[in-house]
């Protein structure tokens, strides 16, 4: 049941529409208008909402300045990467183009300052303006000065305005070494899993009851609650997993009672989804038809993973082909399988102990960065000239953790690199550029049973 907000600047009809878009934050909402304040008198400078990712602050303000017909300017601090787009947008929203356009090139803040009042004298405010500022712990890479202008701005600009701040930190984290005005400070908890599952069940299918949707949002959040709360990912995850849920339930094979008999179906599923949690590797339309090639190819490559499928750039898949052979290839046999004109070999029958097991059982072995990248240039099917951006590739594979640095941070001369992925990943990885690739490992196993 929707709880009532009250508020005496406010009507009662506006309130309720708010309170109905705002499930789960009715509390929240109504401290936030308490610390607001009436409509029409002087509100508090500056005011701090600070919480986890996805726990509402943005969503509740758009819907009080939407709802509530309030003045106000938000300001992404992502978007504005520099001091002067900031401005502009804060202009732009109170006062119209002709505003934005009297600011100098490289505007400062006492250039803002002086624009605001000449326009705030021609038309003062009425009620309280708003600006919010989302993403706010940006600001603190900024000049040290903005800030705590901003944290006052109502005193500097002679103006019935508010600067409303959403973080991801506290202010403790958050506050200037220098000193500021300090704001209102009002706390955005996380969502509980109850709150998590009211929210969630609201969206429910057309084509099914609302208890159903229900039944498969409490299957959800019992698979991925312990390891992700944020509600968007959350929303994108029920999304992309409810049309394989109702498989069952469209071939006439089970009832919309049977949990059980679903929670079976979509167990497997929800499990190999766990793997991308928070990665996004692909869309809802990709998932799906991911699914299918994998029922179709089932055969050849049962046990594969979700993660088998990253669509990585194009010189990145050589490059991991290439660290998967220096991984499991003996570095004698280098000059063997990558030159062309080696020359004659001799053969030898003398094998260590240790090399007559195969390289799989023993696990990857580390290699060094030139011995990976004379393996790629011998692997790649055209002359590439190394550059920054190879580099930056292998350390992008590092990241998602496809390869393991093995050698310390401060050995920049020679680091050392181990191939992280599975045999099916580099099959997959290679069916997907040249068969060429599938060839050297084809060599790879050849030699192992030497």
């Amino acid at each position: 049941m929707t709880a009532l907000l009250q508020h005496p600047g406010y009507d009662e009809e506006s309130l309720k529409g708010v309170a109905e878009k705002l499930p789960c934050r009715e509390v929240q909402a109504e401290m936030l208008l308490s610390l607001m304040g009436q409509p029409h008198q002087y509100s508090y400078p500056s005011i701090l909402i600070y919480g986890h990712r996805a726990s509402g602050k943005s969503h509740v303000m758009h819907v009080l300045m939407k709802e509530l017909e309030l003045p106000h300017a938000t300001v992404s601090c992502v978007e504005c990467v520099s001091i002067a787009l900031l401005f502009e947008q804060v202009l732009l929203s109170f006062f119209g183009c002709d505003a934005a356009s009297l600011l100098p090139r490289s505007p400062s803040l006492s250039d803002f300052v002086r624009v605001y009042r000449q326009q705030c004298s021609q038309s003062p405010a009425k009620q309280t303006r708003y600006i919010v500022m989302e993403k706010a712990e940006l600001l603190r890479d900024t000049d040290a000065s903005l800030l705590s202008a901003l944290l006052r701005l109502q005193e500097l600009v002679g103006d019935n305005v508010t600067v409303i701040l959403l973080s991801e930190i506290a202010w403790d984290k958050f506050r200037p070494n220098t000193g500021c005005f300090e704001p209102l400070l009002l706390h955005f908890p996380d969502y509980s899993k109850s709150e998590l599952q009211q929210i969630l069940s609201q969206n429910v299918h057309p084509s099914y009851s609302a208890g159903f949707y229900s039944a498969y949002i409490n299957i959800l959040l019992g698979v991925f609650y312990s390891v992700c709360r944020d509600l968007r990912e959350l929303q994108h995850l029920a999304a992309l997993n409810f049309s394989k849920f109702c498989e069952p339930l469209a071939e006439g094979k089970v009832k919309e009672t049977d949990t059980h008999k679903l929670w079976k179906h979509i167990e497997p599923h929800l499990k190999k989804a766990m793997q991308t949690v928070y990665l996004r590797e692909v869309s809802s339309l990709q998932w799906e038809q991911m699914q299918q090639m994998e029922e179709k190819e089932a055969g050849a490559l049962r046990g594969l993973s979700a993660h088998t499928h990253v669509e990585l750039p194009y010189y990145s898949k050589f490059l991991l082909i290439a660290a998967y052979l220096a991984s499991y290839n003996p570095a004698r046999t280098d000059k063997r399988f990558f030159l062309k004109h080696h020359g004659k070999i001799r053969k030898t029958n003398f094998l260590k102990k240790n090399e007559k097991t195969s390289n799989h059982l023993l696990g990857p072995k580390p290699f060094p960065l030139d011995r990976l990248l004379a393996i790629f240039y011998s692997v790649v099917d055209s002359r590439v000239t190394p550059t920054a951006s190879i580099f930056s590739q292998i350390s992008s594979l590092v990241t998602l953790q496809l390869l393991a640095q093995v050698s310390h941070d401060d050995q920049l001369d020679a680091p050392k690199y181990k191939c992280a992925v599975s045999l099916d990943f580099i099959c997959a990885i290679s069916r997907s550029v040249r068969v060429c690739a599938c060839t050297l490992i084809l060599l790879m196993h050849m030699n192992e049973t030497d």
